[in-house]
């Protein structure tokens, strides 16, 4: 079981079994959200995630691609733990920020199988070595 939590630890998580995946993104939502220049993203079955404390508040937004995506956090710091998409990679999928895990000293954080929105990847920073590049996620549907 891994656990994690918003930075005051007043929300708290956890998920049971292996990611379906693991990707970092450089989508212009994401640099947003982290106030860096990516995001490392955890997907983990929806029945395998549960908030163990705390109640997150929620902000929904659309994503350029035209995903709708809703981002959970803390109401009391304001850190981000997880978000969920519409769109058909993320359905079913509870998105955890990795960067919120707990004991990351203690274990390895899985490994980004892709880099999502490579196109808008800041240019000083080199693409992952053999990982996959995806420029961009098809749009979705309205």
């Amino acid at each position: 079981m891994k656990t994690g939590s918003c930075f005051c630890g007043k929300l708290r998580y956890e998920y049971i079994g292996e990611p379906a995946m693991t990707v970092t993104c450089h989508c212009l939502t994401c640099q947003k959200l982290s106030g860096s220049a990516f995001t490392t993203n955890i997907c983990v079955p929806e029945d395998k995630y549960r908030v163990t404390s705390g109640t997150p508040k929620t902000y929904d937004w659309t994503h350029e691609s035209g995903m709708k995506m809703e981002f959970s956090f803390c109401g009391d710091c304001g850190a981000n733990v997880s978000k969920t998409g519409d769109h058909d990679a993320f359905k079913g999928m509870v998105i955890v920020q990795a960067g919120s895990l707990d004991e990351r000293q203690e274990q390895e954080l899985p490994a980004p199988a892709a880099e999502l929105y490579a196109k808008q990847r800041v240019s000083w920073l080199p693409a992952l070595a053999g990982v996959g590049q995806i420029q961009e996620l098809p749009e979705v549907p309205t």
